[in-house]
């Protein structure tokens, strides 16, 4: 019989995913001050510094630890900011990148051989259901292409999670941290692109005090505070004790983008939200269910 949390660690926990969840607010209030790319850069790069003086390099192959910093660096982050730009509200884009579930799943199971088996489909069904409602009721605030651009992000935060698996990483928070160092220049150079400079210099020299404090939480409290708590948890509980928390990050993603940024939650994102969290529900229940009774 799985253990429960103690209250304090249930807390923690509950803590992770509230700012997990809430960050994506976070990210579209600073995207009103800066330029996608730009701030992905610079969130790397309070991600590495100062951190890399105090945390030992990762005991991982360097080119391990730089395909890592690409993907979650320029795929993940750098296409889920571009996204967030005008082009998907937050609640939905907290939703839609937990797909990053199954993208794993596929890609672990391709790169393996191993068959899908039926309840996968039945979850993976459930989660497609509810983009394709997204899809119908894209508008103004949710653009196909925005939809498009999360999608994408979430199959190279899948990527990500197979590089680290396959790093084999003793220490986690170590390896986000350094990996990051991979995520600045390409970051830097596509910005340089892309983004007018003129428009670059003038965010940065008018960028106020609340815009450098949600750059510094993206690197220090979403990912330093983020990461080390969650891997404390893991090092101490079950994962399937752990994991399911997760499950509350489209929650306060939702929520807090209602309550903040006034994102409406008509009766289509509830229906769409409660097809992709029940898909992601049964992929991770259903197995553990199945072998407890056995």
């Amino acid at each position: 019989m799985r253990a429960a949390l103690p209250w304090r660690h249930f807390l923690l926990a509950l803590a992770v995913v509230s700012v997990w969840g809430s960050n994506f607010v976070v990210i579209k209030l600073a995207l009103g001050h800066l330029p996608p790319l730009l701030f992905a850069a610079l969130r790397f790069t309070f991600a590495l510094v100062p951190a890399a003086f105090f945390l030992p390099r990762p005991t991982v192959g360097w080119k391990n630890v730089a395909l890592y910093g690409v993907l979650i660096g320029v795929g993940q982050f750098g296409l889920l900011y571009v996204a967030m730009n005008g082009r998907i509200s937050p609640g939905i884009a907290s939703l839609v990148i937990q797909v990053q579930v199954f993208f794993t799943i596929g890609l672990s199971m391709w790169l393996t051989g191993e068959p899908v088996r039926m309840f996968q489909w039945f979850s993976l069904l459930l989660a497609t259901a509810g983009i394709a409602i997204i899809v119908l009721h894209t508008d103004g605030t949710t653009t196909f292409v925005g939809l498009i651009l999360v999608l994408m992000a979430a199959l190279s935060w899948a990527g990500g999670n197979i590089t680290a698996k396959q790093g084999g990483a003793a220490n986690m928070l170590s390896y986000v941290v350094w990996s990051s160092a991979f995520a600045i220049a390409p970051l830097l150079a596509l910005s340089f692109v892309i983004e007018p400079w003129d428009s670059v210099w003038a965010a940065v020299r008018q960028a106020d005090a609340a815009t450098w404090a949600a750059v510094a939480w993206q690197g220090w409290g979403n990912t330093l505070f983020g990461y080390a708590a969650w891997g404390w948890l893991l090092a101490r509980h079950p994962t399937a004790t752990i994991m399911p928390m997760a499950l509350l990050i489209p929650v306060f993603g939702m929520g807090a983008s209602a309550l903040w940024l006034g994102e409406s939650l008509p009766a289509w994102k509830l229906v769409a939200a409660a097809l992709v969290m029940t898909g992601l529900a049964v992929n991770f229940f259903l197995p553990r269910t199945r072998a407890v009774s056995a």
